[in-house]
């Protein structure tokens, strides 16, 4: 079946014989799994206009009707489905339509996020020390962002937000202060392929602590972010420069967290109000105790006026500096009495 005409599920509704009905469905299930083999979506025919589904989640809508023991029942789910499919229920602050919310089964809504393996497709690399995985921007996101909206990365490094925004249909402005760094990000970002023209990515090399930002936006032509991330350094772990105002050299953490407070305070007047902010982040481990970065920082954060929404923890397995190094670090662990990180934070604030 390579379409359905959504009249052949609204004349069911009709039925007075519950098993006519699901053998009816069971056919229209057959016709669809047939055409899976080839095609992920089956194409929904209503009022004269088309739409792609995709056809698991018709299939899993059917197939729960098709368990009913009731007439009652099974009509009851018919019509949420029916529903699904030709009303649109989107978010304020994204494009899921919640009308047909079990789609969205790759959309993580857990606090504790374990990914497997980092996504590697089209222009997204690991050779840039530091840098989050893709997932991340991906699924705050489809979760925070409606298409065409503008989002701020004030820590851009490689560029993975941004490469995220233009395969998501969003607007992207990175600020890097590394010249090197920018002028890199700023080729692999233009190298990804956008679908929508109209998308633009922003790569400003400057300091995100010191940045007019009121006259860059005005450049670009906007007055304000819909979405706000920050993937700062976790203090001097990795050493990403020798410039004063680079986080990873500050001497204290009373310095780093200066430096942090800075930024935080620059692009809080930029954010919609009632939007989201992303900070990621992790800890450290230095002179034998665990230093609580991600706790201080979102401290620093809740001090400006933010209002804290969740405490996501992802898992990382390896990191470069110990991905040849286990069997050490576990032997420091055992001597020393202390664990070995495999988790970082996400903190989501609200403004």
């Amino acid at each position: 079946m390579k379409s359905l005409n959504l009249s052949s599920l609204e004349l069911l509704l009709s039925s007075g014989d519950l098993q006519f009905l699901k053998n009816e469905l069971s056919k229209i299930k057959s016709g669809i799994k047939n055409s899976i083999s080839n095609k992920i979506s089956t194409k929904i025919i209503f009022n004269g206009r088309s739409e792609e589904i995709n056809s698991e989640y018709i299939l899993s809508e059917i197939d729960q009707i098709i368990n009913t023991y009731t007439l009652e029942r099974s009509k009851y789910y018919l019509k949420r489905l029916i529903k699904s499919l030709t009303i649109e229920k989107s978010g304020r602050i994204n494009d899921l339509n919640l009308n047909r919310w079990k789609e969205y089964n790759d959309i993580l809504t857990d606090s504790l996020w374990v990914l497997k393996k980092r996504d590697r497709s089209g222009e997204h690399k690991a050779s840039y020390w530091g840098n989050f995985i893709p997932q991340i921007p991906n699924q705050l996101l489809r979760r925070y962002t409606k298409k065409g909206e503008w989002i701020l990365d004030t820590f851009l490094g490689s560029g993975t937000t941004l490469i995220e925004c233009k395969r998501l249909g969003r607007n992207g402005i990175g600020i890097e202060l590394l010249e090197n760094i920018a002028a890199s990000a700023k080729k692999v970002i233009e190298q990804e392929k956008v679908s929508d023209k109209k998308i633009v990515t922003e790569i400003i090399n400057a300091d995100s602590s010191e940045l007019d930002y009121k006259t860059e936006f005005k450049k670009i032509g906007i007055k304000s972010i819909q979405f706000l991330i920050m993937h700062p350094p976790y203090w001097d772990i990795i050493k990403f420069s020798k410039n004063k105002n680079d986080l990873s050299n500050a001497e204290t953490i009373d310095d780093f967290l200066k430096l942090f407070r800075k930024i935080v305070d620059k692009t809080y007047p930029l954010l919609n109000k009632g939007r989201y902010f992303a900070l990621v982040i992790g800890d450290k481990y230095s002179k034998g105790e665990w230093i609580p970065l991600g706790f201080y920082t979102m401290q620093e954060v809740l001090k400006r006026g933010y209002k804290l929404k969740s405490i996501i923890v992802k898992n990382f397995d390896e990191t470069k500096g110990k991905m040849t190094q286990k069997e050490l670090w576990r032997y420091r662990a055992l001597a020393g009495g202390f664990y070995i990180f495999k988790h970082e934070y996400i903190f989501l604030f609200q403004k």
